[in-house]
């Protein structure tokens, strides 16, 4: 089982077909216009792009040079169809391919944000059953899926898919899981930066006592 290097285009086209698949099937495969406007869409995806015909069709031809989609042509119609060939690459459920098509489609993503944004390919009980899946799905020599660390300030860790390859993040995020590696050294930084802090608040003190107490003295004697 290998996995794939594809690019955000052809990522996000592959997300579209696994996505109207389950919540259009009457409509699917999908036309290049439908597919287009699914990799359009201003809701359910991460980021939001508008890509041109011209775009969506090499990334589609992309894709078909992978084995990962298909054209086809229905009966008694001109008009060229594209469907997605995952599951001959990969033994997933209903509910691991619901999980990669979030995935695919808006990034990274907590367990949380998984279990609600499933809803509409895939209901999952519990955040536990949703864990359960994805520890499957990160099992074996080739991960489909990887727990990136949480963000800084954040609890919660976040999925991303492998499909794609080994995930490029934006630099913030880039600069946020870098900045998280070295946790235990700042806090033990930050530690001792406070006690310095506070001794050198104390010896400030201790000398304007002395002064105090010397100017004192110094008086007794005028």
């Amino acid at each position: 089982m290998a996995l794939f290097a594809l690019t955000p285009v052809e990522t996000r086209i592959l997300g579209c077909l696994l996505e109207k698949e389950r919540i259009t099937p009457e409509n699917y495969p999908l036309s290049i216009n439908s597919l287009i406007a699914a990799c359009n869409q201003s809701t359910n995806r991460d980021p939001v792009v508008s890509y041109d015909e011209k775009t969506v069709e090499a990334g589609l031809d992309s894709l078909r040079e992978k084995k990962l989609a298909t054209m086809t042509l229905g009966a008694g119609s001109r008009v060229p169809k594209y469907r997605h060939n995952l599951l001959d690459h990969f033994e997933l459920n209903q509910r691991e391919v619901a999980l990669l098509c979030v995935l695919l489609l808006r990034g990274p993503q907590t367990l949380g944000e998984l279990r609600l944004r499933t809803e509409r390919l895939q209901f999952f009980d519990s955040l536990e059953q949703v864990e359960s899946f994805l520890s499957d799905m990160g099992k074996d020599d080739n991960p489909l899926v990887r727990i990136l660390p949480a963000r800084p300030g954040q609890k919660e860790k976040r999925y991303v898919q492998l499909v794609s390859g080994e995930p490029v993040l934006p630099d913030h995020l880039e600069s946020e899981v870098s900045a998280l590696v070295p946790t235990e050294e700042r806090s033990q930084d930050q530690s001792r930066i406070k006690e310095l802090e506070n001794e050198i608040a104390a010896m400030k003190t201790e000398l304007q006592q002395l002064r105090q107490e010397l100017l004192s003295f110094r008086k007794q004697f005028e």
